[in-house]
């Protein structure tokens, strides 16, 4: 029996497994996700420093106009216990620890310089251009949380307080494996009646950009012996995903060499368009994704329940992509009683709003549709209109995805 979208979604994400952890270099811990909290041991800054290059100067004497002493040099990497005595200025470095006395920093182009001397040319505030210890950070203080992906501002604060490694969940490991007589690698000779298997790196693609690590299996035959040969390797990654082999032809042998294998299957067929026969299993730890044969219903299952467990597994919070609304150019009609995955163009107008379009032919044999699309609408499935100025909801792509005027 069908079901719909979100119990799909839903019964695939209670199922997967967190995976386990690791300690990683920073470098190697880039894009994964923490799997502990950081505490930070100390403040930050460390200490008093010069947020410019200029004078360390004290507060009460700079009067405009008045002419200073020079009386010292303090660059970065260096500390002295020499104070900025009454009536003189220290040169300071932009890192440099604030010399005792000192309570501001004259920046360089705020001052006359002579020999040994500056005339003070600005008005001096208590604190200008300093960096007090602690004013980001303090002892203390829970800096990142667990189930954190880690962007370079992560990696630089972890680098900050001398974290070489840190514990991270493991990448998924995941199988793809295509199916069918038809199928041709890219760089076969062509046979008539061959089709190139675009689901095997488009796959792995897809994965990769998430930050798992694609294993492929090659193509398995509509037989059996091959697909058992293959599907065998599949099941000792972390995940597997098919193409194809899963819908009711007499060749349609996926499930059924699955079921050998012991797969629990936990659903066949989503109430959706495109990508009805999609199933779902789990062979003891690992889950494994039948998916349709055509190359854009692969690629949108995968974005809509595959993407998403893949994520929950390496240790990610947040799994689905944000929600926008969006208001409809033109009016839109489908099928009632299955919800729609629409590829959809994406505009922002002279106001700022959000405008949503079929970005194509939504025949799910149009490629060129999914290549121009910037995002998804998931179009109810009890509806069968929607008008124009109406408000949708609608996701983007990733991050890369950029958007028109």
């Amino acid at each position: 029996m069908p079901i719909s979208f979100y119990e799909a979604r839903q019964q695939i994400l209670d199922a997967v497994p967190v995976l386990a952890t690791e300690k990683a270099s920073l470098l190697d811990a880039s894009g994964r996700v923490i799997a502990t909290d950081i505490v930070a041991e100390y403040s930050l800054p460390a200490f008093d420093n010069s947020a410019m290059d200029g004078y360390a100067v004290r507060v009460a004497d700079c009067n405009i106009g008045r002419v200073l002493p020079v009386i010292g040099y303090l660059p970065a990497g260096e500390t002295s216990s020499a104070p900025v005595k009454p009536g003189t200025v220290t040169r300071i470095m932009t890192g440099a620890p604030i010399p005792p006395g000192a309570d501001a920093v004259i920046p360089l182009e705020n001052c006359q310089e002579g020999q040994d001397q500056i005339t003070i040319q600005q008005t001096v505030k208590k604190g200008d251009h300093i960096r007090w210890c602690g004013e980001d950070i303090r002892p203390g203080d829970q800096v990142i949380s667990r189930g954190t992906p880690l962007r370079p501002a992560e990696i630089s604060l972890l680098a900050s307080f001398r974290r070489a490694t840190v514990p991270v969940h493991l990448r998924t490991r995941v199988a793809i494996l295509a199916t069918g007589d038809e199928l041709q690698e890219v760089d076969e000779p062509h046979f008539s009646g061959g089709i190139v298997n675009s689901n095997s790196p488009s796959l792995a693609a897809a994965v990769r950009e998430i930050g798992a690590v694609p294993i492929i299996l090659g193509i398995a035959r509509d037989n059996l012996p091959s697909l058992r040969e293959k599907i065998k390797q599949g099941l000792q990654a972390d995940v597997l995903i098919t193409s194809a082999g899963v819908s009711s032809g007499d060749r349609d042998l996926v499930r059924e060499v699955l079921e050998e294998f012991g797969m629990e299957e936990l659903f066949w067929k989503i109430k959706i368009k495109p990508g009805h026969p999609t199933a779902f299993g789990m062979h003891n730890n690992t889950p494994v994704f039948s998916l349709p044969g055509n190359p854009v219903s692969t690629l949108l299952t995968f974005e809509e329940f595959v993407r998403p467990a893949l994520l929950k597994m390496m240790g990610h919070h947040s799994v689905l992509r944000t929600l926008y609304r969006a208001t409809l150019s033109e009016p839109l009609k489908k099928k009632p009683g299955r919800l729609q995955i629409l590829r959809v163009a994406l505009q922002i107008n002279q106001d700022g709003e959000l405008i949503v379009s079929s970005a194509g032919d939504q025949n799910t044999g149009i490629l060129r549709t999914l290549v121009d699309a910037q995002g998804i609408a998931l179009l109810a499935a009890e509806r069968d209109f929607f008008a124009a100025g109406e408000k949708i909801e609608v996701h983007l792509f990733g991050a890369s995805t950029t958007l028109g005027y």
